[in-house]
């Protein structure tokens, strides 16, 4: 079971680069190991977030895509 997450972010009908600048800026006011749940409908954003995570050390634990809506949980690294 998927743990709870400790803040939530919705960048639906944002285009590229807006959902990972909100992103960012959310994971900067969370602790280490917390967990960010964002939700956007930017196609583009699959291939973002999971490059973004990676580089910035933190961990794409999950994501889903229901009725054209991705949704991501980041544990912050």
């Amino acid at each position: 079971m998927m743990e709870q997450a400790h803040g939530k972010l919705d960048a639906k009908g944002l285009a590229c680069p807006m959902p990972i600048v909100k992103t960012k800026k959310a994971m900067k006011d969370m602790e280490q190991g917390q967990i960010l749940e964002i939700q956007v409908t930017d196609q583009g954003a699959l291939g973002d977030m999971t490059a973004w995570a990676k580089s910035g050390g933190h961990e794409l634990m999950k994501h889903t895509e229901e009725n054209g809506v991705l949704t991501f949980w980041i544990r912050k690294g």
